[in-house]
């Protein structure tokens, strides 16, 4: 029995020792995990360009508190936008500045819609060249008063003859600058009733406005906003006349029967 219990301890022993030379040998080993190193950040050039501090309003003279500058990525900027590292002291220089269209806050300040060292705010406004001419209108003549300014219309004479009555569109693609004295939509209002509305023309455009609300009634036609800017049309009238509209002119041919 004796000689039993021994060799019993001893193949414990022997197990144990066994066991812990396994186990430290294991814990020796390093397993090698490969770490792929990490992709590199793509750095973004950043440039401060000058904009508006708040929402602006069409014919609002700049203030120094309507100006600020916002980072901006230097690959996005766009044509005319005004780089501080460029113009440093723009905020400055552009004050007194009339707003020629509505800027919303954070959005850039470009020089084409500014109008320098403007007195008044509709000469400001208007673009070189052209007329502010005003004609009356009703909500009849004027889409139900549903034509605002900065709207796009074509100009219709109502004429009455011995024949009845006949109408035309002689001009086309016209802004609209003001219904009445307003400039703008306000306060959320969506319609504009009133009893004259401004439009930019060009010289010869006013001469045919001009003569046409004294042949007869003025009407204005809303355009959609997904009008092309220039576009031409045509149309021929009963007595051979061709009639082509371009770009808010109007020309007439006559075409041999």
């Amino acid at each position: 029995m004796r000689v039993a219990r021994i060799a019993v301890i001893v193949v414990a022993l022997v197990a144990g020792l066994f066991a812990l030379v396994l186990a430290r040998s294991l814990g020796t080993q390093k397993q090698e995990v490969q770490v792929e190193p990490a992709a590199p950040v793509e750095q973004i050039e950043l440039a401060e360009v000058l904009t508006a501090a708040q929402n602006v309003s069409l014919g609002t003279n700049f203030t120094a508190n309507l100006f600020a500058w916002s980072k901006w990525p230097r690959a996005n900027l766009g044509p005319g936008y005004i780089v501080r590292d460029e113009r440093p002291e723009a905020d400055s220089e552009l004050v007194g500045a009339v707003a020629r269209g509505s800027f919303l806050q954070g959005e850039p300040i470009t020089e084409g819609k500014l109008a320098i060292g403007g007195k008044g705010m509709m000469s400001s406004v208007l673009l070189k060249g052209y007329r502010a001419v005003a004609t009356p209108i009703s909500a009849a003549t004027s889409a139900g008063g549903f034509i605002l300014p900065k709207d796009k219309v074509d100009v219709i004479l109502t004429e009455q003859g011995k024949n009845g009555a006949s109408s035309e569109t002689i001009l086309n693609n016209i802004r609209v600058l003001a219904i009445d004295q307003t400039t703008e939509e306000k306060d959320g209002v969506k319609v504009v009733v009133g009893e004259t509305a401004t439009l930019e023309l060009l010289p010869s455009q006013v001469e045919n406005l001009s003569a046409a609300q004294a042949d007869g009634t003025i009407s204005l036609v809303l355009r959609s906003l997904e009008d092309a800017e220039d576009d031409t049309e045509v149309s021929q009238a009963n007595n051979g006349t061709v009639i082509m509209v371009r770009s808010g002119m109007m020309s007439k041919r006559t075409v041999k029967q």
